[in-house]
């Protein structure tokens, strides 16, 4: 049985930089058919981004490589009339189309959902933005930072001496990939009970807040305003990061029986008794002096130490690692989380990129492709959709293609 579970589904991806190409590479790491379609010359504005200068200029920025394995590149000019039609003609085969310009973008190109639709019913058409297709905010530009910013996860990021703070990875870009992605997939489910196409309206920001859990329900339940607490968990404690013997460690003792299992561990049995610790309440109460006391017995051991001794009494605990050394953890390798393909243009590299969190049938999901060059794939998508040879000639002399 083949674990690419969305096998045979042709995805038509005209997105940019993270939160739709994200969306596009979940769903080619579930086996669609992703086609990039980008714009003659310069393509994805990722193409040009990441952390080595001399890939970026050759339009294969770090970044873009990371959330493009396993796509096909199609170079298309929508403001062409030509480019136009041959994204027509690739709409009535495909059974998804995901973009993230802004709010009327393809309506003023001429390839809105409603001309789309005509053209194929049964289209799954997903738009991510900022704020939405509706409500006054949804024309205004909108990047991760942005939305980190309005959605309030800056304002509870950090101390109260160091806040608002910007999480360290474009968490709502992210965030709203993945509602895309989920969004698509459950689509597709109804069309195939029913045939009926959808347009889905995926807004960064309110996937940000959705994710953001207890910070928002405890405000819209009781009211309360939540406040930075820096490694705090502020529903239990002791329940944070720690300071051992040679670096931090993160303990989640929520439960009675995890309190009493590291009082013992660590040789505090005192703890249980201490009126100021002896209710869950009261340890939230008394969190900062439950740290020291915790932190004293901490120090006799690294934090290596520490997370297999808790772990193993059913503690919860683990290292803060750089993320160096979590990609290096044996549970990924083992697990094949990170996959290893050859460089895009063939220089004499391996490419690292991440598969997917999902395994199916016991087996991990990766790309079997590595990232494509800038319209690779071109001529081949184009045989496919019906073009001659020389009509493709036609269609790159008019800068369609």
């Amino acid at each position: 049985m083949s674990t690419a579970l969305l096998e045979d589904i042709r995805v038509l991806d005209l997105t940019n930089v993270l939160a739709g190409p994200f969306a596009g590479y979940q769903l080619a790491l579930q086996g669609a058919d992703v086609l990039k379609i980008e714009m003659p010359g310069s393509g994805d504005l990722a193409r040009q981004l990441g952390a080595d200068r001399a890939l970026s200029e050759d339009l294969l920025g770090a970044s873009f490589l990371a959330q493009n394995a396993g796509k096909r590149s199609l170079t298309l000019n929508l403001k062409n009339p030509a480019g136009k039609e041959t994204l027509l003609r690739a709409v009535r085969d495909a059974d998804v189309l995901v973009e993230n310009f802004r709010p009327g973008v393809m309506d003023r190109l001429g390839v809105g959902w409603e001309t789309l639709r005509h053209e194929n019913p049964g289209l799954v058409y997903c738009a991510i933005s900022g704020f939405g297709q509706s409500g006054p905010m949804r024309e205004r530009p909108a990047y991760d930072q942005i939305v980190q910013g309005l959605s309030g996860m800056m304002s509870v990021t950090g101390t109260p001496d160091v806040t608002p703070l910007r999480a360290g990875f474009p968490v709502a870009d992210t965030l709203g990939g993945m509602a895309a992605g989920y969004a698509i997939a459950a689509a597709l489910v109804r069309r195939a009970r029913t045939g009926e196409g959808a347009l889905l309206d995926v807004s960064m920001l309110e996937a940000a807040l959705t994710a953001m859990g207890w910070v928002t329900s405890n405000y819209l339940i009781t009211g309360r305003a939540p406040q930075p607490m820096g490694n705090e968990n502020f529903t239990a404690a002791p329940s944070g990061t720690f300071t051992t013997a040679d670096g931090h460690l993160n303990i989640a003792a929520n439960r009675q029986q995890q309190f009493a299992t590291l009082c013992r561990l660590i040789g505090r049995d005192d703890l249980l008794t201490n009126p100021h610790f002896a209710h869950p309440a009261d340890r939230k109460t008394h969190r900062d002096e439950l740290r020291a006391e915790v932190e004293d017995g901490l120090a006799l051991r690294t934090a290596k130490e520490w997370e297999e001794i808790l772990s193993d009494a059913g503690v919860p605990a683990a290292r803060v690692l750089t993320v160096p050394d979590a990609l290096g953890l044996d549970q990924l390798a083992a697990r094949g989380f990170v996959h290893r393909l050859p460089f895009p243009d063939g220089r004499d590299r391996l490419l690292e990129v991440l598969g997917s969190a999902i395994q199916v049938d016991g087996a991990p999901t990766g790309p079997h492709t590595p990232p494509p060059l800038l319209g690779e794939h071109t001529d081949t998508v184009l045989a496919e959709l019906g073009y001659g040879a020389r009509e493709i000639e036609e269609m790159r002399a008019k800068g369609a293609v």
